[in-house]
């Protein structure tokens, strides 16, 4: 891949004293005097780099990009509905990009259009509500036979997905069809670490492998995510791509070279300052669901009970979603005028439609409306968020915008990239482990026992299963 440079830019400028106040804002000094720490979390990222901490190399795995390539061009051939099995990062992933890179109402085009771009219909499953699973069957069922489960679970026994692949192999059964050739496993290589891995050598299943050291939060450009954005059209290659132009930039030592170091540090003395929740708001329909995969990053990385060093120090940021310009009229009177203990990130896409726009108008409108009639869309979705940034600087509220030219493939990658070493920079700070967490397990374990598993026991008080 050409080492180009990252089309993202960060701008700062109003979380500075000198754009929000004194009393809110921060001096280039307090930033700075972060310096020796960020250097030493930089040394630390780059020691553990292909080791323990596998991501950043994701961009580079040909092997990956081509098994992933391959099984979409041959699915592509048949496949009508392709249907991802999987829960947090096996699905957050995967729907920021087909939300981002399709078409915004991609299922809902006709098969051949050419906006489908010969594309199956893609369906992700993230959650084992019953009348989620009632109703997607009532969309594929006379398609059955032309349907594609892609089970994903790194450790191959998570028991949300698991049960979604014990439904999806038993439906395939019942009603005739194949499971050999219908159900995919991405998961760890290893049949000593993942059952599903296990279950797919005995039953023929096509398999791609998680690496090792890639969980699932950090796994969107792994074949957790690849597999679906390659079937459903998007160009991987670009994705890996930018990606791989911001993986260099975060490599670069320095606050000022380095753009998710930055970030980090600025989103880490806020903190410190009484603003623990971040809210990242993209003015982009396309980017709104990116925003649910920020969440599960910050939060699985950085709410932890017990630091590196010491025990109960209960940190962590909240992270927030939001989208502009939608909710400019929901949650922003509370962002404007709510306590100070919110900083946003506002991603700014320069060219929503490329080159081109919508007019609001092209015949005769009211007078009071000319100026939005003698308009178009784009010019005022970029005045809505010039307006909220400056609002939000003129109430003294701290805001930072991550700019990019359009959403594509490139930039997604960037975006991707950026915000996974900017938490692995913010643990360091914070001095957490950025890549466990240990808070859901208790729950898992809990579920266990209520599910009537051997070796797990229900919450007190709770009832157990019939």
């Amino acid at each position: 891949m050409a080492a180009e440079q990252p089309m993202l830019q960060l701008d700062a400028t109003n979380v500075y004293a000198d754009a929000v106040g004194d009393e809110h804002g921060l001096k280039p000094q307090e930033v700075q005097a972060l310096a020796g720490r960020i250097a030493a979390a930089h040394a630390e990222i780059e020691s553990r780099r292909g080791g323990d901490v596998g991501f950043m190399e994701l961009p580079y795995d040909a092997a990956a990009l081509s098994a992933v390539t391959d099984k979409a061009s041959e699915l592509r051939e048949w496949c009508r509905n392709f249907v991802v099995l999987g829960i947090g990062g096996s699905a957050l992933g995967n729907i920021a990009v087909h939300a981002a890179l399709n078409h915004p109402f991609h299922n809902l085009l006709p098969e051949g259009h050419p906006a489908r771009l010969g594309a199956p219909r893609v369906f992700v499953l993230d959650n084992v509500d019953p009348a989620l699973l009632d109703g997607f069957l009532d969309v594929v069922r006379d398609e059955l036979d032309a349907t594609v489960f892609n089970v994903i679970t790194k450790s191959g026994s998570t028991a949300e997905t698991m049960s979604q692949f014990l439904w999806a192999r038993d439906l395939l059964r019942r009603e005739g069809c194949q499971p050999g050739r219908q159900i995919v496993a991405t998961t760890d290589l290893s049949p000593d670490r993942s059952l599903l891995r296990r279950i797919a050598d005995e039953e023929g299943f096509f398999t791609l492998p998680i690496p090792a050291n890639v969980g699932g939060r950090f796994s969107v450009l792994s074949a957790v995510g690849l597999l679906s954005a390659a079937v459903g059209g998007v160009d991987v290659r670009e994705l890996l791509a930018g990606a791989a132009a911001m993986d260099r930039a975060c490599r670069a030592e320095g606050l000022a070279a380095n753009p998710a170091a930055l970030y980090a540090a600025v989103l880490y003395l806020f903190y410190g300052r009484g603003k623990p929740i971040t809210v990242l708001m993209p003015y982009s329909s396309a980017l709104r669901r990116l925003a649910d995969w920020y969440c599960q990053l910050w939060a699985e990385s950085l709410g932890k009970r017990d630091g590196l060093s010491a025990e109960g120090v209960f940190v962590g940021p909240t992270p927030v979603g939001a989208v502009g310009v939608t909710d400019q009229h929901s949650v922003m009177q509370l962002y404007q005028d709510g306590a100070f203990d919110k900083v946003l990130t506002l991603i700014e896409v320069e060219r929503p439609l490329g080159d081109g726009d919508v007019p609001i108008c092209r015949g005769r409108s009211e007078p009071e409306l000319s100026y939005l009639a003698e308009s178009t869309f784009g010019a005022l979705f970029a005045a809505e968020l010039t307006a909220t940034r400056c609002a939000l600087r003129d109430k003294r509220r701290p805001n930072l915008t991550l700019r990019v030219p359009a959403v594509s493939a490139r930039s997604l990658g960037e975006l991707f990239m950026f915000f996974q070493y900017a938490v692995t920079y913010s643990g360091c700070l914070y001095e957490v482990n950025t890549f466990d967490q240990p808070g859901v397990e208790l729950g898992k374990q809990y579920t266990y026992g209520l599910m009537n598993r051997e070796g797990y026991e229900p919450p007190a008080g709770a009832p157990c299963r019939g």
